[in-house]
């Protein structure tokens, strides 16, 4: 039920009040209530969260036209005849809300057939467990549960004197709004996000550089991963300026405006899209008296099954200091639910999660890169081949990429344990499922090398890099 449907002269009573209704919020509202639990889920906008609304599900699907649109660039290759294809970026746009609201539409009644309680408002925890429900129109209903998990989630980052003014400034929630496509734009900020809307504005043709504070962009990547991609990205026209801070902008009459960078430099642009991380939304989420800690940076501290200081209090998704993923946030969610369930769950292993960023060419990974496992004390022997050779990716004109296998080096100097699996190229967000598997079961470079796969495929170049590793191969 809603807020406006509750009994406000007294208090509702749930075996788990959930404050927050993405990723991480409703996948603990659904599979508390698929073992068994009265559940209450409080969210004081739509449930689905920033994943649904304004993240994950809306960019890809831009992503996903830009993909339409480069195949209809290249169809003469394949002998196929069409017209130069040009761009309608509000079809676009509307097309993006269709598929966001079909998704919504069936979160909600997934939730109501669970009989998830939803409760529209925002949520403040308080003592014993209470939680105020403070709706748009001023009323306000109390609930109380035997256990509460916050998961209020995360907001776009901002720079000082880079406010989003939805005109010029952009974050990742104006930006998805945006009607027409800039001739020219800066992307500040060069990891998953940034880089995802530089390939999506450079495909539909703006002339994009990215400034990015770090030595290299994609900083969590593999080296080798991020070579590929820079290489790529150069190819469509997109410039990338590492190492660089920004220091301000100033608009300009005839519109858009120059920012100002590194030491010194400038550049006209027509938009200015800030990528630089999300940060918690916990202000007002939790009432004076209750002692569930928050750190400098404004996470919730959680414990590995995602425990508070508070009893009775778990934490999940954004509003911790964990990958912002909304993977992530579903597995923190079970965990969680678990622990309320007194079946004493194995925390998660976050530096074995995998990551895909849907760029063009795609990223996906899990485990060590190969820096990182030589950083923890592990000598190493890795194994990469592209996608060049691959019969698939020749035949679907996409050889930009490759596979990396990095394995721990046994006493005889062989390759054995997986440490880490690397993609980048075509729909490598796809394949990464054996390589996500091959990393959480430590499996050897033997085993997963005797495993056959499909000819013609993409996956086929995991299955030969494992086979590689073990000093025979094919190709």
């Amino acid at each position: 039920m809603d807020q406006g449907n509750g009994n406000e002269s007294g208090a509702h009573h749930y075996d788990v009040v959930v404050i927050g209704g993405g990723p991480g919020g409703y996948a603990s509202a659904l599979y508390g209530a698929s073992a068994g639990l009265r559940i209450a889920l409080v969210e004081r906008d739509k449930v689905g969260g920033t994943c649904l609304h304004r993240g994950c599900i809306p960019a890809k699907e831009l992503l996903e036209s830009a993909a339409v649109y480069r195949t209809v660039n290249h169809a003469k290759e394949f002998g196929i005849l069409a017209e130069p294809p040009a761009v309608d970026w509000g079809v676009t746009v509307d097309r993006k809300q269709r598929v966001v609201d079909q998704m919504f539409t069936g979160l909600s009644s997934l939730l109501k057939s669970r009989k998830v309680d939803v409760f529209d408002g925002w949520g403040t925890l308080g003592p014993n467990h209470q939680v105020q429900v403070s709706g748009a129109d001023g009323r306000s209903t109390i609930i109380s549960g035997d256990a509460v998990i916050l998961a209020p989630g995360s907001l776009p980052r901002t720079i000082p004197g880079f406010e989003p003014d939805g005109r010029v400034v952009f974050t990742s929630d104006e930006f998805l709004e945006l009607r027409s496509i800039p001739a020219t734009a800066v992307v500040i900020g060069g990891g998953a996000i940034g880089c995802e809307f530089a390939s999506t504005l450079a495909d539909m043709g703006t002339q994009v550089t990215i400034l990015e504070a770090l030595p290299k962009i994609l900083p969590g990547c593999d080296a080798d991963v991020t070579g590929i991609v820079e290489r790529s990205f150069k190819k469509k026209g997109i410039t990338i300026r590492t190492g660089v801070a920004v220091t301000g902008h100033q608009p300009r009459p005839e519109g858009g405006t120059t920012v100002s960078f590194g030491d010194g430099e400038q550049i006209a642009v027509d938009a200015v899209v800030v990528s630089v991380g999300r940060r918690p939304a916990t202000a007002g989420v939790i009432a004076a008296g209750v002692n569930v800690g928050i750190d400098e940076r404004g996470f919730i501290v959680a414990d590995p099954t995602c425990r508070t200081a508070e009893p009775g209090v778990w934490a999940v998704g954004d509003a911790i200091a964990t990958p912002q993923l909304a993977h992530v946030g579903y597995a923190e969610g079970m965990v969680a639910i678990k622990d309320i369930l007194g079946e004493s769950p194995i925390g998660i292993d976050y530096s074995r999660v995998p990551w895909a960023i849907y760029c063009q060419p795609e990223v996906a990974f899990a485990g060590y890169s190969e820096s990182a496992a030589i950083e923890a004390g592990y000598e190493v022997v890795t194994s990469k081949h592209r996608y060049l050779g691959n019969g698939r990716a020749v035949i679907l004109g996409q050889t930009d990429g490759m596979v990396k296998v990095i394995a721990e080096k046994t006493a005889d100097g062989r390759a054995g344990r997986i440490l880490g699996v690397h993609m980048v190229g075509p729909w490598v967000t796809e394949q990464l499922g054996q390589g996500y598997l091959a990393v959480n079961w430590e499996a050897t470079v033997d085993e997963v090398a005797a495993f056959i796969q499909p000819h013609p495929s993409l996956s086929e170049l995991f299955g030969e890099t494992m086979l590689a590793m073990t000093g025979r191969s094919l190709h």
